[in-house]
């Protein structure tokens, strides 16, 4: 089911949460009505262990989440008509044991920010430092005043590991202090609403099978009611404060509570050094699990908490030398690259062959899926700045291929066909002309095999998980697709990335990207011969495989001069957006789809993305077109279009616009422009970011083992500086207005192209000039969906403020 869904329309200007900065992201005021959306932004993660960055005594919150990768529950998934190859149930991930909540008394007064006086309050999320620090000053109602700091970490290098470092001090006088650590199953959540992008909400999905306590330390173990998932967490703590302290330990089936109680004096401080462990398996027994988290927290304890924050920042460190991006001329995208960057490792650095969802483990948006996001946009920035990582998501992929050929063989096709929707490799899409018909995941997932090995030159990959993939996708396009009397193949009866266009035949997206599948499969399985047999590759199947591609049918409207989204799509009537009020996008809330599949109305990007990621069918000239054309039809009722059309913006000059666009993707959360990110972070556009830079200013483009460049700016960036890896080398791009330079940080050399200049990079930096970019007339888009503008007019002051974008409420999440 098409799952995007815009926020309420506002035209309303809303203060900053956070400041700008460079490096970090900082509330500098607890604001209570935006709680929600600062728990998905302060959301710590690894890819296997995620904690929303809840307030630590968890009261008051938005929505509290705990979450790891892929543990899910069951739910039925209802149809108003039963047909042929519905999934009958859907999996929605779930809140695990909440191990964060560190519950302080003073003076047998709850700490609440609500009550009282909150005298200081901010908190900083730290993208070098990989930590999430919270300082408050805090008045009793009975006038006691403490100081609170805590720092919390989700370690990247120890996969299980989460830890606290909860310091208490008196600010005028001696408290007595009563602190309680807890791990709590089956917490109440809040009503998410009707809004199907939210999660299902299930009550009391954990069943306990165990709870034990042993002085400082305590361990859970939970089971799943009907996806028999089992789950363990533990905690353990080391605690200093003032000589005389008395703790407690106790559990319940769904509560263990670690309580100290001590008085402080003024000069004292105590001190809990919390360490949580996660762990989770289908197939493991309950002492197994149980014995896995025991061992992890000895290790954890073993390093200590400083040496976790050595690990965490070596680790960051290491990942910021070939991630890195600087933008000079707009600070507030220097930040959300940085963010976004910060958030995709954290959504795929240690998910070691689970899966990378649309919201990563930073709030329950979208049931915790994973769709076409993750291969095409957010594969990219991680096979470029961090490869393993999209290495693991590919070889995740690879284990579900039993599943999706057991899909295929349901639909009546050859090789596999891959969920729309999912967490375990079980198509979970309840709306099949969105889902099931959208067959272009699966060459999204064989582009980013592609892609992945064409960076790495990883061939024992290629051989173990690659070609397997591009066999089965390969097969399923011959079987999809046929050839028509005169030979051309065709692919009829699909959906492209726009679903206002759903069941059209022949997208031009769809048909190239399946294109470039068939041949590369053929490729690969000429260089494998002897895994190709094994995969019962004939001479004959990869020839038609060739042959297919070859004759592959690409509309082309020789009257306007444009490649129709769809065969006959231009030939639709035009949807009139002159008489569409405001507040009745997102358009999919408002109107009947059958009124919007009729129509030339684009959602998202769909033909422009074709333009992006299979440039080499399109002429520059035909990209021109091209991009207007579709500029004066997409409403962006996703938070996916901006990034594609920031991309072609600038490479078909229009930089300024490109510029707007980016500035869209790339503060989604940040500014909270789809009024969702409550239910977490769009990873998606906030990969944008990083490619609107890269491959839209940066003009970067890798294919057959050669690094494309085209640099060139807009008017409102002065320098463009990013790092990235490719097949053994880290380099550095720096633009300026002018010129390039190229750097070689290390690895053996390579060879660059910049613009059409070939040359070879190694000792010594390379530094050519950028050639001008003529000026064009600037495409227009329909009436009140234009991009918000980001530059800045001579007085310093933006030219729309902050917050103002005209399309912010309607800007929803969409596959």
């Amino acid at each position: 089911m098409s799952d995007g869904r815009g926020g309420r329309h506002t035209a309303a200007v809303d203060p900053p949460v956070f400041t700008v900065e460079p490096w970090c992201v900082r509330e500098p005021e607890l604001r209570l009505d935006r709680l929600a959306q600062s728990e998905s932004v302060f959301a710590l993660s690894n890819g296997h262990v995620g904690l929303r960055g809840n307030l630590d005594e968890g009261d008051p919150h938005g929505l509290p989440g705990s979450y790891l990768n892929s543990f899910y529950e069951l739910r039925p998934l209802p149809h108003a008509e039963a047909g042929y190859g519905y999934p009958e149930s859907g999996q929605t991930v779930i809140n695990v044991t909440n191990g964060k909540l560190i519950r302080l008394l003073v003076d047998d007064e709850p700490f609440d920010v609500r009550y009282g006086r909150l005298d200081f309050h901010e908190r900083v999320l730290d993208m070098r430092a990989g930590t999430l620090t919270r300082q408050v000053e805090w008045t009793s109602p009975a006038g006691r005043s403490v100081r609170i700091t805590s720092v919390r970490l989700v370690s990247l290098t120890q996969r299980a590991i989460a830890a606290i470092c909860y310091d208490v001090e008196p600010v005028d006088g001696s408290v007595r202090v009563v602190a309680q650590s807890e791990l709590v199953a089956n917490e109440s959540l809040p009503d998410l609403g009707r809004d199907p992008r939210t999660a299902a909400v299930l009550e009391s999905p954990l069943v306990s099978e165990e709870h034990t306590t042993n002085h400082t330390k305590a361990v859970m173990v939970h089971r799943t009611r009907h996806s028999g998932l089992r789950m363990a967490a533990a905690m353990d703590h080391q605690i200093e404060g003032p000589e005389h302290m008395a703790t407690d330990i106790e559990s319940f089936p769904d509560v263990a509570r670690l309580t100290v109680a001590t008085r402080l004096e003024p000069g004292q401080r105590l001190r809990i050094v919390k360490y949580l462990a996660y762990g989770w398996s289908s197939r493991r027994t309950r002492p197994a699990l149980h014995d896995q988290v025991v061992g992890a927290l000895a290790a954890a304890k073993h390093t200590g908490w400083s040496g976790l924050l050595d690990e965490q920042r070596a680790y960051l460190d290491d990942f910021w030398c070939g991630a890195d991006v600087e933008v000079d001329g707009d600070a507030e995208v220097q930040q959300a690259v940085r963010f976004g960057l910060f958030h995709i490792l954290q959504a795929g650095a240690r998910a070691e062959r689970r899966m990378i969802p649309a919201k990563g483990l930073t709030g329950p948006g979208y049931d915790g899926h994973t769709f076409w996001d993750t291969e095409t946009f957010v594969l990219p920035v991680l096979t470029y700045t961090h490869p393993p990582a999209a290495a693991d998501a590919l070889r995740w992929r690879h284990m579900t291929l039993g599943l999706a050929r057991e899909r295929a063989d349901q639909l009546g096709l050859a090789g596999a066909a891959f969920p729309w929707r999912t967490i375990r490799g079980q198509e979970c899409s309840g709306y099949w002309p969105a889902g099931t018909a959208a067959f272009h995941i699966n060459a999204d997932i064989a582009d980013a095999v592609v892609r992945y090995v064409d960076a790495t030159g990883d061939e024992e990959f290629e051989r173990e998980v690659g070609l397997e993939l591009l066999v089965e996708t390969a097969r399923l396009w011959r079987s999809l697709g046929h050839h028509d009397v005169e030979g051309v193949f065709r692919i009829d009866g699909v959906t492209g990335p726009d679903e206002y266009s759903a069941i059209v035949d022949n997208n031009v997206y769809t048909n190239l990207m399946a294109q470039r599948n068939l041949r590369e499969a053929a490729a690969m399985a000429m260089r494998h011969p002897d895994l190709a047999e094994r995969l019962g590759v004939s001479t004959e199947e990869a020839a038609s495989w060739r042959d297919a591609a070859a004759a592959m049918m690409i509309p082309y409207d020789e009257r306007l001069g444009v490649h129709p989204q769809s065969e006959g799509f231009t030939n639709h009537a035009r949807w009139d957006f002159a008489a569409t009020k405001p507040d009745h996008y997102p358009l999919l809330l408002n109107y009947p789809y059958f009124d919007l599949y009729r129509k030339q109305v684009v959602k998202q990007a769909d033909l422009v993305l074709a333009m992006h990621l299979c440039g080499e069918a399109f002429t520059y000239e035909q990209k021109v077109r091209n991009f207007h054309y579709y500029e004066a039809l997409t409403v962006r009722d996703s938070s996916l279009s901006a990034q594609t059309q920031a991309v072609i913006a600038a490479e078909v000059g229009q930089l300024d616009l490109a510029h707007d666009y980016l500035g869209e993707t790339a503060l989604m959360d940040l500014h909270d422009l789809a009024r969702n990110t409550r239910d977490g972070l769009h990873i998606a556009s906030m990969a944008g970011a990083w490619s609107g830079l890269v491959a839209g200013f940066g003009g970067m483009r890798a294919s057959k083992g050669v690094l494309r460049f085209a640099p060139r700016l807009p008017g409102g960036i002065s320098r463009l500086a990013f790092r990235m890896r490719y097949r053994g080398n880290r380099l550095k791009v720096t633009v300026t207005g002018e010129s390039a330079c190229y750097e070689l940080l290390d690895g053996p050399g390579l060879r660059l192209y910049h613009y059409d200049q070939e040359f070879e990079l190694a000792d010594k930096p390379v530094e050519l000039d950028v050639p001008h970019v003529p000026s064009s007339p600037r495409p227009s888009q329909p009436v009140g969906r234009e991009p918000a503008p980001r530059r800045v007019d001579p007085h310093g002051r933006d030219r729309a403020p902050r917050g103002s974008q005209p399309n912010r409420g309607a800007l929803s999440r969409s596959r």
